[in-house]
């Protein structure tokens, strides 16, 4: 029988060797922070400044809200990717019924981007309203004077009312057909020659799934579902990030593209995103411009793995895509596996994106660290 110093020993020990100390990636599993407690930042995404990751996401809960906005978007930082501190809660939710961003609203794939003419950081996400399902379909933009806030809210909005696309004309506009119902025959071509974006015309363009991207010559861009998920629209920001310029573009209409993730390499833009299954997994879609504004084209499905692994993402969806600081070409695809039966217990999927004949794959690994990108 062990004394009570022996049992205090014991317990020491224990919760020494329980402490998360992690050095490499092991996708899948569960991922603790520095205080014993699972990650909870979904949808997520990363900037670095000032020689510190920070990971931006959305905070579940469990239960049947576990996908409402109960808390808001948590924040945590890290020096070297594998161990995560807790920065606590970045965007509040709002007790205030008057305002857009009230608790139990939905609020998914924060994104955080830093303004360096402003000393500003700007947080972007998609935002439903509270008890009105995926309809108002929104963007909402805050902003803080420090990363890891607390972020002022600005406001929620549908994008560019009244607006034209570079790539689509008045012409284009007035010869559209008002999609009646989902039966109709040729409604892909009717949506892919403007319908759902006629329809939105005057109160501004549905934005859902999304995501920004910051150029090398601080140009930065917001890139979201639209046309009831079946078209993507990227958008030019202002110049202090805060707001969204009239220069879009439409890409891949009638292509059902979401969870649109972006990276940069040797000139050219690669975006990954999925299809539309709920939360259920997709196989990954790929594709690739000269430019944000050029014409996109698709490359097929990024994975390399079994049949099963091909047509489900591995189990996931992409949220993000992190250039690694101090590597050459070293990008980490990153992603969510949904749990909707619980939503808190959702995991992180981190893959190493690697290229073949140039072209960005995926490919399945079960444990790995930043020194793959060494080889």
């Amino acid at each position: 029988m062990k004394s009570p110093l022996q049992l205090l020993l014991f317990v020491f020990c224990a919760h020494l060797m329980a402490q998360s100390d992690y050095n490499k990636f092991t996708p899948g599993e569960l991922w603790l922070d520095n205080n014993e407690v699972h990650i909870n930042a979904h949808g997520g995404g990363f900037l670095f400044h000032d020689e510190i990751y920070y990971w931006f996401g959305e905070h579940k809960v469990g239960g049947e809200s576990g996908n409402k906005a109960m808390v808001g978007v948590h924040a945590y930082s890290s020096k070297d990717l594998y161990n995560w501190k807790d920065e606590g809660i970045a965007l509040k939710m709002l007790a205030d019924t008057l305002s857009l961003l009230q608790i139990a609203s939905v609020v998914e794939r924060p994104k955080v981007i830093y303004n360096k003419k402003t000393q500003k950081f700007v947080m972007w996400f998609h935002h439903e309203l509270k008890d009105q399902g995926y309809k108002a379909a929104l963007t909402g933009v805050t902003v803080s004077d420090h990363v890891t806030g607390p972020y002022v809210y600005i406001n929620s909005f549908r994008i560019h009312p009244n607006v034209f696309p570079l790539n689509f004309s008045e012409e284009q506009f007035l010869n559209a057909e008002i999609i009646e119902n989902r039966e109709d025959e040729n409604w892909k071509q009717k949506v892919i020659d403007g319908s759902y974006f006629k329809r939105d015309f005057e109160t501004g363009q549905m934005s859902r799934d999304m995501t920004l991207f910051v150029d090398d010559d601080e140009i930065a861009y917001h890139i979201t579902a639209s046309e009831e998920n079946h078209t993507l629209l990227i958008s030019k920001l202002s110049d202090d990030y805060l707001s969204l310029s009239n220069e879009y573009i439409r890409v891949f209409p009638g292509g059902r593209n979401e969870a649109p993730a972006i990276f940069k390499k040797d000139g050219k833009y690669y975006m990954f995103s999925s299809g539309l299954t709920g939360w259920k997994p997709n196989p990954g879609k790929l594709s690739v411009s000269d430019s944000m504004f050029g014409n996109w084209t698709f490359l097929g499905n990024p994975c390399k793995g079994t049949d099963e692994e091909n047509n489900t993402t591995f189990w996931s969806q992409s949220t993000y895509v992190l250039p690694v600081v101090g590597k050459k070409d070293a990008f980490i695809f990153m992603a969510d596996r949904w749990l909707p039966e619980n939503h808190i217990d959702g995991r992180y999927i981190w893959l190493p994106v690697e290229f073949e004949n140039g072209i960005p794959i995926l490919k399945w690994v079960d444990s790995w660290d930043l020194s793959f990108f060494d080889n």
